[in-house]
């Protein structure tokens, strides 16, 4: 791996545009700290875990003591995209502080931690750097100018002889730390529009530095949710239904209260759950249950393999070939436009459902003391979580009380709090605190998986041989119902009968069936080539295995259908890939930037060692821009990916050596998927159970990987999620230039 960065010579703004001042109005100095944070009402009583006397607002992101003590109150989830680090190294730019100084608290649930773009305490999407950057700089630039004023009054200076460093007030020659000063800057009016460092004077930002988590997660000192442990802790597993969405009909745990630790056997809203001393105890027990399950229809009668009309891949094929599909998105003529085309060059593509498969299974622990519920979990979502603990656990919203803790992998799985659900509910029937840990069995067979897609392309293109109309169908289940059925129950007033609750959060399946598009599904699919004519349709197909975010969502399918069709057209026409896509770039600059340095650094169109071929793929997702090619051998029906040269566009990279590492993830797991990922379904039933069956890329199978970050004066962008896009269409497109057979289905198969 190496990285270079190049300059961006065009689209150029300045880092210090951004809107911030709604953000900043909610900010206050409060106690004898200085504490900076937005204004909770009715939570008087809420103290910081470190609060001095005086410190008054429990919500704040930042807290200066009079020990000089500085917390950063993360309130994004921390699950290895580097928010920890990022955010703190933001806010220690204008504090003037060494990031290394701070000490950084991941937060429980509130929704005053609010993502800005969500409305929701959500991390997810590749935004948090992006809706951070201006507010967190400007609230540190804030405070360490209300420091300076307080530092000014008490040593009777002028404040233009009052400077900073690392912390410290410098002052006649004298360096006294910030929290001698807090006492009264606490009494002082802050700031609300402190001049933000420049680009030129950045310590931290943009600068290689290594992790802050690092060493903690090194050492085994950092918390994750199954490190968790208190006196009386119980452990649970539970024995779900084979078919996803099937109920307890009956049960008989006569053979399993006997058994070695069980504590409780009891039945809750999805399954039967085995209380223990130890997990093993408990995991163990399952087999012994006699479950009689009540099956969800429509799921249970689908089989991917099946050849019958309405059942397997057949049941997306049919829906394809239909006339019936919502539009959700028409520029120029639209389809019509085909009907004056010189030439349709078509394509039909497939993408499988997968698993999210994180390094951590998926846990929670539930403890109720009285009417008073907490949990310890590691999630993306945690307010929900705390609603929907309140759901289940049949508690007030204000009694719930959430530990987060780092996690041990999103990729979008723990934005679904399931695990929380059943944990609270195991809790509360059994009445023992309890911790619920999925097995590895458990989280590949009950996911919330990546959807399943089928999409048609048909692209007109001119005499000249360039896109004219460009036109895509595709089917598949939409995530956004599986999302809002979940929230509703969170959401929904707590005096609302469970059976309206219900009614309610079921309602979202119908919406995007016959009323409008769910965005997530048809996202990447047009958005990036110039065309006059574009008609974007979508018809939904779901046989009822729940999906939800899987890494870049919609863009992990849309990029390969894409990119693997731009190519068969450049082709179809006798023109050099890159070539032809630059011709369609024209309005999209800072793609096609990032095309042509991937171009220049890959060697493109040099000679490459015997059997080797290059592919290319772009794709824009999360207001970043990637270009891949990838550097493949086809041998004996084997594929090997030898080197990926990938170029970014993020805008300013807050920590490139995080942003290297992203972009490495984003294309490992993306060669994992394009390689082997596939879950499948027999009556209902996930076939595949653990990495036997649902293998990930090894190490002696990973590439040489390159990346070069665009070096440029615009705000950062996401980093997390953009570099999985492309990596499917550059490998596919060289096995197409590697044996003159285009692969249209994923994971890819020679044979």
């Amino acid at each position: 791996m190496s990285v270079t960065e190049q300059p961006l010579t065009q689209n150029k703004q300045t880092l210090e545009n951004s809107s911030r001042r709604s953000f900043l109005k909610k900010m206050g100095i409060v106690g004898g700290g200085l504490v900076v944070g937005i204004p909770l009402t009715g939570c008087a009583s809420v103290k910081f875990p470190n609060a001095m006397d005086g410190d008054l607002q429990p919500n704040a992101l930042l807290q200066i003591t009079a020990n000089n003590d500085i917390y950063f109150y993360l309130p994004r989830s921390e699950m290895g995209q580097g928010v920890y680090t990022g955010l703190t190294t933001m806010l220690a730019e204008e504090l003037d502080v060494h990031p290394g100084k701070i000490k950084v608290k991941n937060v429980g649930a509130h929704e005053e931690y609010a993502n800005p773009e969500y409305g929701l305490q959500l991390t997810g999407g590749s935004n948090s750097i992006r809706v951070h950057f201006i507010p967190l700089r400007q609230m540190a630039a804030n405070v360490r100018m209300v420091i300076r004023q307080a530092a000014a009054q008490v040593l009777q200076l002028p404040l233009d002889q009052i400077q900073t460093d690392n912390g410290m007030i410098v002052a006649n020659g004298k360096k006294l730390p910030y929290g001698d000063f807090t006492k009264v800057a606490a009494h002082l009016s802050l700031p609300e529009e402190t001049p933000l460092r420049k680009k030129a004077d950045f310590k931290y930002i943009g600068k290689h530095s290594k992790r802050l988590d690092a060493v903690a997660k090194s050492t085994g000192s950092a918390e994750f949710g199954l490190d968790v442990e208190f006196a009386g802790l119980h452990r649970a597993a539970l024995k779900r239904c084979p078919v996803s969405g099937g109920t307890v009909k009956s049960f008989d745990d006569s053979k399993v209260k006997s058994l070695p630790g069980v504590k409780a056997v009891v039945s809750i809203f999805n399954g039967v759950a085995v209380v223990a001393d130890h997990y093993y105890q408990a995991k163990a027990a399952l087999p012994v249950l006699d479950v009689q399950w009540e099956l969800p229809e429509t799921l249970s009668d689908f089989s991917s393999d099946s050849t019958e009309a309405g059942n397997g891949k057949q049941l997306f094929k049919a829906a394809l070939d239909s006339d019936e599909s919502d539009n959700a998105h028409k520029e120029g003529n639209g389809r019509e436009a085909l009907k004056t085309s010189d030439t349709v060059v078509s394509g039909e593509y497939w993408a499988p459902y997968l698993a999210h498969a994180t390094m951590e299974p998926m846990n929670c622990t539930a403890k109720f003391t009285g009417n008073k519920l907490e949990i310890w979990t590691g999630c993306q979502n945690p307010g929900v979580a705390a609603k929907l603990a309140a759901f289940y656990g049949d508690v007030a919203k204000d009694d719930v009380t959430v530990h987060s803790t780092f996690l041990g992998g999103g990729f979008g799985r723990r934005i679904s709090s399931d695990y929380v659900a059943e944990a609270v509910s195991i809790a509360k029937a059994s009445g023992f605190p309890v911790q619920l840990i999925w097995s590895r069995e458990d989280d590949t067979k009950r996911d919330y998986y990546r959807p399943a897609s089928m999409a048609e392309f048909q692209v007109g293109l001119d005499k000249d041989g360039n896109i004219d109309s460009w036109n895509v169908k595709r089917s598949g289940p939409n995530i956004l119902p599986y999302t809002i059925d979940e929230v509703t129950d969170a959401m929904m007033p707590g005096f609302l009968p469970d059976g309206m609750v219900d009614w309610i959060s079921k309602a979202g399946y119908g919406l995007f069936d016959g009323w409008t598009v769910d965005p997530t599904s048809v996202e990447g699919l047009f958005e990036d080539y110039d065309a006059n004519h574009k008609s974007v349709d979508h018809v939904t197909v779901d046989p009822g295995l729940p999906v939800g975010f899987w890494r870049s969502v919609g863009h992990s399918f849309s990029g390969f259908f894409k990119e693997s069709m731009m190519d068969e057209v450049a082709i179809s026409q006798q023109q050099d890939p890159v070539v032809y896509r630059l011709k369609h770039l024209k309005n999209n600059p800072r793609l096609a930037n990032t095309l042509k340095l991937a171009a220049e650094k890959a060697g493109w169109g040099k000679p490459l060692p015997e059997g080797h071929y290059h592919g290319v793929a772009v794709h824009a997702s999360f207001l970043s821009y990637v270009t891949q090619i990838a550097e493949v051998s086809v041998n004996n029906g084997q594929i090997k990916v030898h080197k990926v040269t990938c170029v970014l566009d993020c805008g300013l990279a807050v920590n490139p050596e995080i942003v290297i590492q992203q972009m490495e993830s984003g294309i490992l797991f993306g060669l994992t998927a394009a390689l082997y990922g596939e879950i499948t379904v027999k009556d209902g039933a996930v076939v595949q159970s653990n990495f036997h069956d649902y293998p990930i890329l090894r190490m002696n199978e990973s590439p040489d990987i390159e990346v070069v970050i665009v070096e440029s004066d615009e705000a950062p962008t996401g980093v997390g999620e953009p570099g999985l896009p492309p990596i499917a269409g550059a490998v596919g497109n060289a096995i197409f230039a590697a044996t003159g057979k285009r692969l249209r289905s994923l994971p890819f198969k020679l044979s």
